[in-house]
């Protein structure tokens, strides 16, 4: 979706990702693997893609320290998105990866239920961002690149939105394993 930048930016942190894991193993405390994956986009995904994430998982690890219940990864996802909100202005409905992102934040805090099944809530997450990620296809942009761009030239769903979809998949395929 897009003219290839988005994927390009998620590619490029991928890999920065790939070569971090193979430095030394990841830490073990969610918060402190959080942050340290919040160091690695920032320093290497680039763009604005790479600052908003960083904010996100840096914003998100706080509420994991010294805590990793379903409900704390539930409250890590409110905080980072309101980061994401705070700094960087957009909202649900401005056609950007926020659109998946709080789709997806609304299924996850079925986390929150006595004995809520992660894996279960996480396949609806991922659901839910999906068609919140097709669903920006008919959004006008109102903050973003394509919000530079004439809505009747824009005929794919948000790049960033598809992308933040597909993180997510891939998080429940690993998790799944």
């Amino acid at each position: 979706a897009g003219d290839g930048d988005c994927g390009h930016t998620h590619a490029r942190a991928a890999r920065a990702i790939q070569r971090w894991m193979r430095g030394r193993p990841p830490p073990a405390a969610p918060a402190q693997l959080l942050s340290a994956l919040a160091d690695v986009m920032l320093e290497e995904m680039g763009g604005s893609s790479g600052v908003l994430y960083g904010l996100f998982l840096t914003a998100a690890a706080r509420p994991l320290r010294g805590r990793s219940d379903l409900p704390a990864w539930a409250d890590a996802m409110d905080a980072g998105i309101e980061a994401m909100q705070r700094y960087g202005g957009a909202a649900p409905g401005d056609r950007t990866m926020l659109d998946s992102l709080c789709a997806a934040r609304e299924a996850l805090r079925g986390l929150r239920a006595p004995g809520a099944d992660l894996l279960q809530v996480l396949g609806t997450a991922v659901q839910s961002a999906e068609a919140a990620a097709e669903a920006t296809k008919d959004m006008e942009a109102g903050a973003g690149r394509a919000s530079y761009i004439s809505s009747a030239r824009l005929l794919q769903p948000d790049p960033g939105a598809v992308a933040v979809a597909a993180v997510l998949r891939a998080l429940l395929e690993g998790l799944q394993r």
